[in-house]
């Protein structure tokens, strides 16, 4: 079989093209966005990394490539991302690169140069039972990202592998400083990859100008200042928000209709339900019976129990035995069996305190 390697520069993808090798292997990396400092060393994308990646395939002897995809990324995912935030929504456009373009693009890619697999990086497990293919957390809980691959389709899957899914990150760096790799002992990245300095608002701002100013509220509709705009908070949010009431005070609501940005108390933070769309089972079959799972709605947090309900437009209601903070509109809310991810969506609001969390108000 034949192997497309999506490969970043950093040591996860290059030690995931070594470990591929009873396949033919081909190299690549995906052009994402263009940049004024092409040697940002944060960025997937600079130049730096791009020869990472090629220093890689000429140690372990494959061809190596690099894809323009920068007309793609730019309306799929900077594109969603800065409207999003316009619309007082927090999205992850991680899992959105993973699955428009990774898993979409780039398979296109992969058939059109006769490959089988197309192969990454992440820390996740697929593996296939009784004819379906199942995604599975990493055997490494401190570097699971099945979180953000929740959106992948059994048709995926058939043609996807992580072979990092067994590993832990110290046996991944000694694998490739064994082997003489350049990036062996290279820091992950932390930051969203186009904006590296972690400045989303700036970003947006540089992208479409800044935005209006407003109100901070409160639940009851008192004034108690002006925001920045509401492109500079997300539900949560505490530090940087120029204002002092005595007492420590939240982001509970952004409300992009009537520009306010809502605050109150961290107990008005907490919910029982997340009502969530655009809804991915990675099984393709929809359940007909509410499902007793974990549940968690942020990358880092850890699953919690809960009960998801599919209503009659497909939309998934998780209803949490304890309550949750910070359900946050525009993160996912992904669905887990022990280690078998069920899917996940797109939450859309969370009722609480006294009001709702939408980020439309």
């Amino acid at each position: 079989m034949k192997a497309l390697i999506a490969m970043s520069g950093g040591v996860d993808s290059s030690v995931a093209a070594l470990l591929m090798q009873e396949h033919e292997r081909i190299g690549c990396t995906m052009r994402l966005f263009d940049k004024e400092d092409d040697d940002d060393p944060k960025s997937c994308c600079s130049l730096k990394e791009v020869e990472d990646a090629r220093a890689v395939c000429y140690r372990i002897g494959i061809p190596f490539y690099v894809f323009n995809f920068t007309d793609d990324f730019e309306e799929k995912i900077i594109g969603k991302f800065v409207d999003s935030y316009r619309r007082g929504i927090t999205p992850n456009p991680c899992i959105d690169c993973n699955r428009y373009m990774k898993f979409d693009k780039l398979l296109v890619r992969a058939r059109e140069l006769s490959c089988d697999l197309v192969v990454t990086g992440h820390y996740a497990r697929v593996e296939e039972e009784n004819g379906k293919f199942l995604l599975k957390k990493a055997l490494d809980p401190a570097k699971d990202q099945s979180y953000v691959l929740y959106s992948l389709t059994q048709e995926q899957l058939k043609h996807i592998r992580f072979p990092l899914g067994g590993l832990s990150k110290d046996e991944v760096r000694r694998i490739a400083a064994e082997h003489g790799f350049v990036n062996a002992n290279k820091p992950d990245s932390q930051d969203i990859c186009f904006v590296p300095d972690g400045d989303y608002a700036g970003f947006i701002e540089a992208k479409c100008g800044a935005m209006p100013t407003g109100d901070f509220v409160t639940l009851d509709g008192e004034v108690l200042g002006q925001h920045k705009g509401i492109s500079h908070y997300t539900i949560g949010q505490r530090k940087h928000l120029g204002i002092s009431v005595g007492a420590p005070i939240y982001v509970v609501k952004i409300n992009a209709e009537e520009n306010t940005v809502v605050l109150g108390d961290e107990s008005n933070l907490f919910s029982t339900v997340a009502q969530v769309s655009d809804f991915n089972w990675i099984s393709g079959e929809e359940p007909t019976a509410p499902v007793r799972c974990k549940a968690k709605t942020r990358y880092r947090q850890k699953e919690q129990p809960a009960t998801a309900c599919v209503n009659g437009d497909g939309t998934v209601t998780v209803i949490f035995d304890e309550p949750i903070r910070a359900i946050t509109p525009g993160q996912a809310c992904v669905l887990y069996d022990d280690d078998i991810v069920l899917g996940g969506g797109v939450i859309q609001q969370a009722p609480f305190g006294k009001g709702s969390s939408r980020g439309s108000g």
